[in-house]
């Protein structure tokens, strides 16, 4: 009897492991890719024999040894919806699958930002009732080897119910195609806030490539298990060096207290994200203090503390007594000193903040930084002293490279698309000057995977058309003292060297306090008229004016352009250009006068008798720069010297 039940339960498992599985991409409501092959591909047993039907077409194939399997439809056209059926010792059915374009939008978080974060969301979702746009959502997942499927997802065409996950950039530029070419119309989105692009490219590809493949070298190919083993080591290690002493909840009880000595803790700037300094992307509890002086008269009067805004959840303190708390992370935080609290001499606030994920600490705009009096203000933005008392062991997409490539890009190989969008760069400002190589990297090695396993046609060199990073003004850097921000957006416009790319300048309509700017309408319809120009056949001005030469005469330079349009203009039509600065050969950049004149831009200052070279909007916060062509589309920033800019020697490194 237990020889048949056992019997009878091995074949069970047997008929249950021998069923046709798809990937899952491939689900109802699916877009495929118009014109090019469909490769339609999935899981069965051993040598199964396989059968797929799809509108008119029947192609047959068998499973390797290993299960995999894999067909290429004939290209169709445009059209659905219609069935998909793949048949081995079972039978899937996908249904209303659309044939159109299809598109990946990936990057962090301004091209994660969701749709129902809009100020106008309510406005925006009466108006998404199309079944033409369908959105798939690609879940968030890490693995330290490349994966075969994804943790999770779902196509969904576009309505007032689904529409608020769709990511909002992707939705735009979708919307746009199709009021364009009336057909279907599929955005994968496979993004996560706060990455690095590093995190997003293959351990291939990092192995061939002279600048990060001693980097690679150190890093264990291993499941996560073992890469949480070895990150949690050190990040301890890490965070102790930093502080100097232990990581430790220890006195904690103290460190709101006005007596407490914090002369050995070090010091980081504020308001910024701890992930932009020292401390890094971490997760846990941090204690921050500022020591303040006041005269006896401040301390008499009627206070308010202004905190900018907390990420995530703060409990502050001053001179040991509780003023407020609060644990919504984009809240700026206004809180009432009582009366008494203050001291004539030395006082001090005290702030425990707790981050759960993603970036942490006090940041926003350093005006909403101050403790307020009727009569006027002390500025709080500068050095404050920190202690990290607890950890929050977890990994992050940016604990080692290629954790993001594994478990959200190389389960979409070898899937059938027109391009990619991208939208990234914030989180790899501090080394804008290696993302001249490590961009560029990621690009390649994104068509180099499609086309070795074996997509055909231009999938090798596919468009790839990406967001340059929009106006935020982190540290007030300018020409004078450096600025990361000008250094990145500059590695992105020389990544339009790499053949089929486009890049969607946005220093017009960003937000110089706010890293998210919600303005995501005008992001796609600019990646939108970039692909209408380039793939689509709808000919038309798609660029602002691109730097292309300079001319040195007398006190004057004289600067051309690529992509003028039907001619230079400012954004309000005023004579007067913004944003312009001119050096001599000493490198101290001034304040310049500059003019349209016969299409081009002629710079000059009183202060500079030799100039020798031109910086046009090189700042964090560049809102005012106002260079167009006619058809409103802003000029890219841009310098003419090659002077070693602040980010020169910072690389990539991993912790060991």
């Amino acid at each position: 009897m237990k020889k048949n039940i056992a019997f009878l339960f091995l074949i069970c498992s047997l008929i249950a492991n021998a069923t046709v599985r798809m990937p899952l991409l491939f689900s109802d409501g699916m877009v495929l890719q118009r014109n090019k092959a469909i490769p339609v591909w999935g899981w069965a047993d051993a040598n199964e024999k396989v059968v797929i039907h799809f509108n008119k077409q029947t192609k047959t194939i068998h499973a390797d040894i290993n299960g995999k399997w894999m067909v290429k439809l004939d290209s169709e056209k445009a059209g659905g919806p219609f069935e998909l059926t793949i048949s081995g010792k079972n039978k899937i059915v996908i249904k209303d699958v659309l044939v159109g374009e299809v598109w990946i939008c990936s990057g962090q978080s301004n091209m994660e930002f969701q749709m129902y974060k809009l100020p106008d969301f309510e406005i925006q979702k009466q108006q998404a009732n199309n079944p033409m746009i369908c959105h798939f959502g690609v879940a968030q997942d890490l693995s330290g080897l490349p994966k075969d499927d994804l943790k999770a997802g779902k196509w969904e065409a576009s309505s007032k119910e689904t529409v608020g996950n769709f990511t909002a950039v992707g939705y735009y530029f979708a919307k746009k195609l199709y009021a364009e070419l009336k057909i279907p119309i599929g955005i994968i989105n496979t993004s996560w806030g706060g990455t690095c692009v590093e995190t997003w490219t293959s351990r291939d590809a990092f192995e061939k490539s002279d600048d990060f493949k001693d980097m690679i070298a150190e890093v264990p190919q291993v499941d996560m298990d073992a890469v949480f083993e070895i990150y949690k080591k050190s990040l301890l290690e890490n965070i102790q060096k930093i502080q100097g002493f232990e990581v430790t909840t220890t006195n904690e009880n103290q460190f709101a207290t006005l007596d407490f000595k914090d002369a050995n803790w070090p010091e980081i700037k504020v308001p910024s994200l701890w992930e932009n300094q020292q401390i890094g992307n971490i997760d846990g509890i941090v204690w921050m203090r500022k020591t303040i002086v006041l005269s006896a008269e401040q301390a008499k009067k009627e206070a308010v503390l202004h905190l900018s805004k907390v990420d995530d959840e703060d409990v502050t303190y001053v001179n040991g007594v509780q003023v407020g708390t609060n644990n919504i992370w984009e809240a700026k935080r206004i809180y009432k000193i009582p009366a008494g609290v203050l001291k004539e001499g030395t006082n001090v606030i005290a702030v425990r903040i707790a981050d759960y994920s993603g970036g942490g600490g006090i940041y926003g705009d350093a005006a909403d930084l101050k403790i307020d009096f009727k009569d006027g203000n002390i500025p709080l933005e500068g050095l404050w002293k920190f202690n990290v008392v607890q950890l929050k062991i977890a990994l992050s997409p940016n604990s080692y490279p290629s954790l993001l490539y594994n478990a959200m890009v190389n389960p979409l190989i070898p899937y059938a698309f027109q391009g990619v969008l991208w939208y990234q760069g914030e989180a790899n400002v501090t080394r804008a000057q290696q993302y001249k190589t490590a961009f560029p990297l990621m690009i390649n090695d994104w068509r180099a995977k499609w086309l070795s396993a074996g997509q055909a046609g231009d999938q090798g060199n596919f468009p790839f058309y990406f967001v340059q990073l929009s106006t935020y003004d982190e540290f007030g850097g300018n020409s004078t003292k450096g600025s990361r921000w000008a250094e990145l957006r500059e590695a992105q416009s020389q990544t339009l060297k790499l053949p089929n790319t486009g890049m969607a300048v946005t220093t017009d309509i960003g937000n110089a306090k706010d890293i998210h700017p919600t303005n995501k309408n005008d992001v796609g319809l600019r990646l939108a008229a970039i692909a209408l120009n380039n793939v689509y056949g709808k000919k038309r001005v798609y660029s602002g004016p691109t730097f292309k030469s300079q001319e040195v005469k007398g006190n004057q330079i004289i600067l051309t352009f690529d992509n003028t349009g039907s001619g230079l203009s400012t954004s309000d039509n005023s004579e007067n250009l913004k944003g312009f600065e001119i050096a001599g050969a000493d490198k101290v950049f001034h304040s310049a006068k500059a003019i349209i004149k016969n299409n081009k831009v002629i710079v000059s200052s009183e202060n500079v008798q030799n100039p020798v070279a031109i910086h046009y909007g090189w700042a964090d916060d560049d809102t005012e720069i106002n260079l167009y062509n006619k058809e409103k589309f802003p000029a890219s920033p841009f310098r003419t010297d090659d002077w070693e800019m602040i980010t020169a020697n910072e690389k990539y490194k991993v912790s060991k």
